[in-house]
């Protein structure tokens, strides 16, 4: 994304949540910052992002900081993950596969 994007409110206030309960469960641990870079496959720079909820990190790095930590995002058990799976996807099935901005031209 784009340095300056605006984001809402929620947005940010649930980034900065991950990130301080990820930089919790961390310390926690006894883990340092460097410690989690490379369990993550990171550099300490990036967890740093991660730990004050920076929104341009990518996504797969938080889960598996926070997957790493402790930090739980679903469903710990298998089972339960693969039935909300296929309750996402049978929904999306019924769904069109892309959605397309209608022009009206109600210029009479």
């Amino acid at each position: 994304m784009r340095a300056g994007v605006p984001r809402s409110r929620i947005a940010t206030d649930a980034a900065r949540l991950l990130g301080r309960s990820i930089a919790l469960a961390r310390r926690e641990r006894r883990w340092t910052i460097a410690q989690l870079a490379e369990r993550v496959g990171s550099c300490e720079g990036t967890m740093r992002k991660v730990e004050r909820g920076d929104p341009s990190v990518a996504l797969g790095t938080v889960f598996e900081a926070a997957s790493l930590v402790g930090v739980r995002l679903f469903s710990e058990d298998a089972a339960t993950r693969t039935r909300e799976s296929e309750l996402v996807d049978a929904r999306l099935a019924v769904l069109p596969q892309r959605v397309r901005h209608r022009v009206v031209d109600d210029d009479f």
